[in-house]
């Protein structure tokens, strides 16, 4: 299948197909490269209602769950909490190809795929 835009709707029920999976977060942003890892209890949204400049998200994705983060040497420190955030805008493209989504912000490229 080959990656298609879809809305965030669309994600939404989607991503809820993976709750009780282990699924994978990489973030690309500017030069950083983060992965996380969590075991997909849940999906909810918030709105920020007093965002005080451009750089603060409108609105957050959280993904619930257990995780760890790997970091650039290789070593896995835990989630500080059970949840992962990415911060989404009006203006977020959502992409999937049948086995991976591809969240892309004015932040960065978030590819969230099961493990």
């Amino acid at each position: 299948m080959e990656q298609q835009f879809i809305t965030i709707e669309q994600l939404h029920n989607l991503l809820n197909q993976w709750h009780g999976k282990l699924i994978q977060v990489e973030k690309l942003e500017l030069h950083d490269q983060d992965i996380i890892n969590i075991q997909l209890n849940g999906i909810s949204y918030e709105k920020n209602t007093r965002k005080l400049d451009d750089y603060e998200a409108t609105y957050t994705l959280k993904l619930n769950g257990v995780g760890h983060h790997v970091n650039d040497e290789q070593s896995i420190q835990p989630l500080p909490e059970n949840v992962y955030e990415i911060p989404i805008e009006d203006t977020s493209l959502y992409e999937y190809n049948g086995k991976q989504f591809i969240l892309s912000t004015d932040r960065g490229i978030y590819k969230i795929t099961p493990t």
